[in-house]
């Protein structure tokens, strides 16, 4: 297998070339991962004078029989922009190595024994239902995060706010490859509502975008605590 190397409206000079092979070896690389099918890199440089600091960004593009690995970095010249998505790369493959060692070394665990493993985790009775220690009119009640739940409800395993700036589609697109996920919640710069933008096959993505229905707003009963104003 060969390093690709290719520059998006750029040159991309041998002695950066040569750079990359340092940089990325492909033994350690394999070593992490044996089914590695291809290992791309792009170059490109940002036009606009205000971005001299990120003018310069590297994708890294792994491919292999189990899921795409991509590691994207900007900086001020592109050999610190390849160090910065180098160890990015690192961090991701080590990530995927060690799930797919866990997945394979560890046994599975019957339901009774998760209270004993996982801590928080909800009690269960004999026929595997969770077990609450306050019941109100026979119905069990928990409370989860923000959320009070009678009977059987939603189960919430992790609550997350974050402080989140209008962006545009190609934006949000950029911040989902930056972080690795598979998909990013924004809200969108044009409407002004919660999107969310995931990967499809291949380089295909989809969006979603979230709009409120006024009929349905009309009928909600008004909020506790009266209106504002004079």
């Amino acid at each position: 297998m060969d390093i690709v190397v290719k520059g998006r409206k750029t040159e991309v000079p041998e002695r950066f070339r040569k750079h990359v092979a340092e940089k990325l070896k492909l033994e350690k690389i394999q070593r992490l991962d044996a089914k590695v099918i291809s290992l791309d890199v792009e170059v490109s440089k940002e036009p606009n004078p205000r971005q001299a600091d990120r003018c310069d960004r590297v994708e890294i593009t792994l491919r292999s029989r189990g899921p795409v690995i991509r590691a994207e970095a900007a900086a001020s010249d592109p050999y610190a922009a390849l160090d910065l998505a180098a160890e990015k790369l690192d961090a991701r493959l080590r990530k995927q190595h060690d799930k797919r060692f866990s997945r394979r070394g560890a046994r599975r665990i019957s339901a009774a024994e998760v209270p004993d493993h996982v801590p928080g985790a909800a009690t269960l009775n004999g026929n595997g239902q969770p077990v609450h220690d306050e019941e109100t009119d026979g119905v069990p009640t928990k409370r989860i995060g923000s959320l009070e739940v009678k009977g059987e409800g939603p189960l919430i395993v992790r609550e997350k706010t974050h402080v989140a700036s209008p962006m545009s589609l190609d934006q949000a697109l950029y911040e989902m490859e930056l972080v690795g996920h598979d998909f990013y919640l924004f809200v969108d710069s044009e409407t002004k509502e919660p999107s969310v933008v995931y990967r499809r096959h291949a380089y295909d993505y989809g969006v979603i975008h979230l709009s409120t229905d006024p009929m349905v707003a009309e009928v909600q009963p008004p909020a506790a605590g009266g209106t504002l104003g004079g």
